[in-house]
Parts: C-alpha cells; sequence; structure tokens
C-alpha cells in the first residue's frame, strides 16, 4: 500500500492534537493516510500503555485512516541514532508517503523536537541508495517523501502556512476525545482517582478550539491547523492562495 500522507507522531494523541483537521479534510477528498506512532507514551501521568494504543485504535476510526502502526520505542529516552532511523527507514520505504507530517521542530514536552529531527533525518536516509533495509526478508527499495511538514504543538510557533480545517473541527475533537484517560470527560470513571495534568482540564479542550480560531484568522477561516516548512515552497497559480 502507497500512503499519500503518512503522519508521525512521537506518542499517541499528538496527531489527533495537532493534524486530525488537516487528515480527515485530505481522507474526504479521497488521499490515503496512515498514522504510525513512535512510543506507547507510557510515561503519561494517566492511563496505561495498552490503554493508549486502544484509545489511539479509535481515534483511527474516527478519522478513518487506512493504517496506524506503533514503533514501540520508549517514551523520554528514544534517541534520533541509528538504530531508531533505520526503524523508521524500513516504515517510510513500506508506505512510500508521498507527504509526511512530524512533531513541532521545538516544543516543551523534550520528545517532540528530538522527534521532529529523528523524523526529517530518516525521511533524508530512506532515499539513499546504500542504506539497505528489509521488509519480510525482501529488499526494501529506496523512497524519499516528496516534502515534511512540521505541524504545530504546545508551544506557538508562526506557521509558514495552514490548512482550513472548519468543516472538520467537530470530527477532530471526537478523535481526540477518544483518548478518555488523558482529556476532560466529564462522563470517564478513571478521571476522578487520577493525577490532573496541563492536558486533563476543560480549559485545554478551550485552549485547543481557541489556537484553531486563531490560525484560521489569518486566511479568513473559523478554524485552521498550522505547519512550518522545511524547504521554500513555489505554486503554480498564484490565485491558489488564500
Amino acid at each position: 500500500m502507497q500512503l499519500d500522507i503518512l503522519a508521525i507522531g512521537a506518542h499517541p494523541d499528538d496527531v489527533e492534537l495537532c493534524c486530525a483537521g488537516t487528515i480527515i479534510k485530505h481522507i474526504q477528498k479521497g488521499y490515503k493516510i496512515g498514522i504510525v506512532d513512535l512510543t506507547r507514551g507510557e510515561l503519561g501521568t494517566r492511563g496505561t500503555p495498552e490503554l493508549r494504543l486502544q484509545e489511539a485504535a479509535n481515534a483511527a476510526v474516527v478519522m478513518g485512516v487506512e493504517i496506524r502502526e506503533n514503533l514501540g520505542m520508549a517514551d523520554g529516552f528514544f534517541e534520533n541514532n541509528r538504530a531508531h532511523q533505520l526503524q523508521l527507514i524500513r516504515v517510510i520505504r513500506k508506505y512510500r508517503p508521498k507527504i509526511v507530517l512530524a512533531n513541532a521542530t521545538q516544543d516543551r514536552h523534550i520528545d517532540h523536537g528530538r522527534a521532529s529531527k529523528l523524523i526529517s533525518d530518516a525521511c533524508f536516509l530512506a532515499g539513499l541508495t546504500k542504506i539497505e533495509t528489509l521488509d519480510k526478508d525482501q529488499v526494501q527499495e529506496r523512497w524519499r517523501p516528496k516534502a515534511v511538514y512540521h505541524y504545530i504543538q504546545d508551544r506557538y510557533i508562526e506557521p509558514d502556512f495552514v490548512v482550513d480545517i472548519t468543516p472538520y473541527m467537530d470530527q477532530k475533537m471526537e478523535a481526540i476525545m477518544a483518548y478518555r484517560s488523558q482529556f476532560h470527560n466529564a462522563t470517564y470513571e478513571g478521571n476522578a482517582n487520577e493525577l490532573q495534568t496541563p492536558i486533563s482540564g476543560k480549559d485545554f479542550l478551550d485552549y485547543l478550539r481557541s489556537r484553531a480560531i486563531s490560525m484560521g484568522r489569518s486566511i479568513g477561516a473559523e478554524y485552521a491547523e498550522g505547519y512550518t516548512v522545511e524547504r521554500i515552497m513555489g505554486v503554480d497559480d498564484l490565485f491558489d492562495l488564500k
């Protein structure tokens, strides 16, 4: 299976929080999209690794993605080294995405910036012929995505472009709320017995909407998601720009 877009996140829920609207929008346009989570989020204050995996699977159904994989890297301790690069190169060559969506280049959580560089480096290295990887004992062909775009996470980063997600904001929030253990949900029985975190209160859900409103305002849309780029982008028609 070749994917049009592969969204990669350090933790289950990174993708939902930051680019679920973009994913849903492009799926509605007919593109094939998959998600790869680097870790199980096992160091998270709330929930368990097993629960996070199930929540991620539930969120994938809400969004309608083709595939979702978890690479099982160590939450908080994975590195941008040869072993982890090769692990990610295999995935990139397996799905041959045209576009990769990656973690923010810098953020409050140390895993996010580290994942950003790991993903970017793996995308480049996946295009080198002399790096050999196997999938089911078959030598993989080299593949380099056309572009890597970095979504914006907790810390504000000035976007290089934004995507209008207005019709898909409610579905994005539904995907986020699939993580019942992580976010404010009055009906989830586990919430009363777990510690509060910076993302577990209702104020965080309000913040998510306000961030999307702020991004949308720059293009005259109700809601949008922002991205930064690694290289200068080009357009064929000036009227394609909003």
